[in-house]
């Protein structure tokens, strides 16, 4: 820590203690249906307006109100943003979880408590802070059946008091949050302040954490993944959207239809797309395919148990071949499993998706600028492959709060892939749907209503030839399969390349998705704790490219980060690599439903060092 972040004041008991300045995580625990959500995003907002990088988790149990929620922040002035395993300062409001919270944190962390809890005499190597949440909320709040609504607010006030938070800045905030509702941000205003000034008059700092402004967030947003991939999606092109709701997936679409009612209205008030909400996942592809077919650019969204719904229309589409997106929101599975816990568990279910020999092209998102972005790729790949493309998030990309550049206006033009005009019918007379004249594997498409005698085929997901006739000769269904294989093959070089870093170590490592945010951190942890030193390869698609191989290649040992339980990731690059190399590659796994953090990475990865 530079001598310029180091200050000193005096704590508990008298004792001088250094600062730690904008590198802390922030814990609240309170109850589901509290209304907490708004006052964590204020301070989480407060802390990001002063210039300082954060992120922000929220751990929510699946089902309405009344048990357990956790919201965590992280403060990191060296851009770290994945969640940080050690919790600096618990907000205990919860007294169902307080005590275990409390017990849980490392010594020296810092508990801001709700004083009827009385947890300060549980452990004597923490700093406590009471605050009399109803009997402040009461004085601010006349009206009893509103307090309830504005009690967390309290504790955000006395948080700005200890931290040095900067209470414009918090005003700000929560005025943004409340924007358009002037009586309910003074409510919330006044409690705040309330909070705040307690803190001042009575409580006395006994913690190292604090806030100092910085200048490392100019410029950038906050927004969760589903709400960016469903602005991806609206620039994109799409026109048709099916889905049935499901954890986490639901806002995508609750957020695409907020933006398409408010930019894709068209004059007189009529509306330029068709969002459905179908009776179950398989109806919600169906549709997805059906519109794809007649030349929508159609997506639906979901997750894991979704997906094995959608198994056989996905065979449909995938032998058919007609394009559509498919958003897969990961959670926790099998079965129901945890359905509000993260996780990358559908990445093998969802490359061979449905019956008989089937391989799909597959995108790893890993921030909420590549939501944005990939919405547009999965079309575009979708359209020039014809074929579903999935679009591989999960809760905690799709749910949670992510700090980001803003997203660049597409410029790139929307790519059809081999779509036969009435003209070029003219010219070439007619056409065999499903033959390869270009060597790639793809064939040439019309779309119905093409105004042209030879622009008619069957769209057939039983045997067919080249020329879209029903077959069952069994050199037409190997030409055909065979064809598909080379289509997919294509792919490889279409697809996303991934992103590198690092060269010349004899370790590599290699991740996808949220794990990037963890690994990012963790190279550094590996490089200053142990002196270890890798190179580093994030996936952005499946199939896999030549880099991919390449990379594997050049290393003598290469880590693979999953966060399932049985290295899903490794077992597609085993299938992918050749013989020789697959002893090379080692797991790294975290599938315990949290948020993936460095610290347990570094751990993991040092063992296997030896270091």
């Amino acid at each position: 820590m530079a001598s310029s972040e180091v200050a000193l004041h005096e704590g508990t008991g008298g004792a001088a203690r250094s600062s730690v300045i904008n590198d802390f995580s922030i814990q609240v625990a309170t109850v589901n249906g509290s209304g907490s959500q708004s006052a964590n995003s204020i301070l989480l907002r407060t802390i990001f307006q002063m210039g300082v990088p954060v992120s922000g988790k929220n751990l929510f149990p699946s089902n309405i109100q009344g048990l357990p929620t956790w919201f965590t922040i992280r403060a990191s002035k060296q851009g770290f943003i994945a969640r940080k395993a050690e919790i600096d300062f618990l907000i205990a409001m919860n007294p169902e979880t307080a005590k275990e919270d409390v017990m849980a944190l490392k010594p020296g962390a810092a508990v801001l408590y709700d004083e009827p809890l009385a947890l300060s005499g549980l452990r004597n190597d923490l700093a406590f802070y009471s605050i009399p949440c109803d009997k402040l909320t009461a004085q601010v709040c006349t009206e009893a059946k509103l307090r309830k609504l504005v009690r967390n607010m309290i504790y955000v006030g006395a948080m700005a008091n200890l931290l040095e938070l900067d209470m414009v800045e918090v005003e700000k905030a929560l005025r943004k949050q409340f924007a358009g509702k002037v009586k309910a941000a003074d409510l919330n205003w006044n409690a705040a302040k309330a909070g705040f000034d307690y803190a001042s008059a009575t409580l006395t700092k006994g913690d190292p954490y604090r806030v100092e402004r910085m200048n490392a967030t100019a410029g950038k947003i906050i927004i969760d993944g589903n709400s960016a991939a469903a602005l991806g999606a609206m620039f994109a092109g799409v026109t048709v959207v099916t889905w049935y709701p499901i954890t986490p997936s639901s806002s995508l679409v609750e957020s695409l239809i907020e933006y398409m009612k408010e930019y894709r209205i068209g004059p007189g008030g009529k509306a330029t797309f068709a969002i459905v909400q179908a009776e179950d996942e398989l109806a919600a592809v169906g549709m997805v395919i059906g519109a794809a077919w007649a030349g929508a650019r159609s997506m639906t969204a979901t997750a894991g148990p979704g997906i094995s719904l959608m198994s056989e229309f996905t065979g449909l589409a995938y032998y058919a071949e007609v394009p559509a997106v498919i958003w897969n929101v990961q959670r926790v599975g099998p079965s129901t499993g945890m359905p509000t816990r993260t996780a990358q568990g559908d990445i093998l279910s969802t490359a061979f998706l449905s019956h008989g020999d089937t391989k799909h092209v597959m995108l790893f998102p890993s921030s909420v600028h590549e939501c944005f972005e990939f919405a547009g790729t999965a079309f575009d790949l979708a359209e020039r492959l014809q074929t579903p493309v999935f679009v591989m998030s999960d809760l905690d990309l799709g749910m949670n709060n992510w700090m980001s550049d803003p997203f660049e206006y597409p410029e790139k033009p929307i790519d059809r892939g081999k779509v036969l005009s009435k003209e070029e019918l003219d010219k070439l007379g007619g056409f065999a749907r499903y033959k390869d004249v270009d060597g790639d594997g793809i064939g040439y498409r019309t779309l119905p209503g093409t105004d042209h005698p030879g622009a008619a085929y069957f769209t057939r997901g039983s045997g067919h030839n080249e020329k879209a006739q029903y077959s069952e000769r069994p050199d037409d269904y190997v030409n055909n399969m065979e064809r598909l294989d080379k289509k997919f093959a294509t792919a490889r070089t279409l697809v996303p390349k991934p992103a590198t870093a690092g060269e010349g170590s004899e370790i590599g490592i290699i991740a996808y998705g949220t794990s990037h945010w963890a690994m990012v951190e963790a190279l550094h942890q590996l490089d200053n704790e142990c002196g270890l030193k890798a190179d580093y390869m994030r996936l952005k698609g499946y199939p896999f490219s030549a880099e991919v191989h390449d990379f594997v290649a050049k290393h003598k040992r290469v880590y693979v980060v999953d966060q399932n339980r049985d290295a899903q990731m490794l077992q597609l690059l085993k299938l992918d690599l050749d013989a020789g190399e697959v002893a090379k590659l080692r797991s790294v796994r975290h599938f315990d439903g949290l948020p993936i953090d460095a610290r347990s990475l570094t751990d993991a990865i040092r063992q296997q060092e030896g270091k």
